[in-house]
């Protein structure tokens, strides 16, 4: 049996919407390199870590130079990658030892994470 006109039809509709998916996600690639791109001009250089966060995406962890951090939220776990690759900056298979060490906090930071345990705001206000 051969393919016929709305086969055909069927499997260009499906061409042009993988494409379109394609295009949207190298736009959103691009433009999480130059946020990671800006962050690292900023900070004195960056390294970054991904992580896998399910539905939401994935997280691209950043550590700057100067010990500031922050995070960018990926739609999809290649988007990340493609981003990380893009910007040029050094990425870390686990956020952990001598990397996790670059990580500098601050009295927010610590309020926030020990909360009520070290005297910071408890999270009921």
């Amino acid at each position: 049996m051969g393919e016929t006109a709305a086969d055909a039809a069927d499997t260009e509709q499906t061409s042009r919407t993988d494409a379109r998916k394609a295009a949207r996600a190298e736009r959103k690639a691009a433009k999480l390199a130059r946020e990671i791109g800006s962050f690292a001009k900023e900070h004195g250089g960056a390294e970054g870590q991904l992580a896998y966060i399910g539905q939401a995406g994935a997280r691209i962890v950043l550590v700057g130079q100067d010990g500031a951090w922050g995070d960018l939220v990926a739609p999809t776990y290649a988007v990340a990658e493609s981003a990380a690759e893009k910007s040029g900056i050094t990425m870390h298979e686990e956020f952990d030892g001598d990397f996790a060490l670059k990580v500098r906090t601050g009295p927010y930071e610590w309020s926030r994470m020990a909360g009520i345990q070290v005297g910071g705001p408890s999270n009921d206000s």
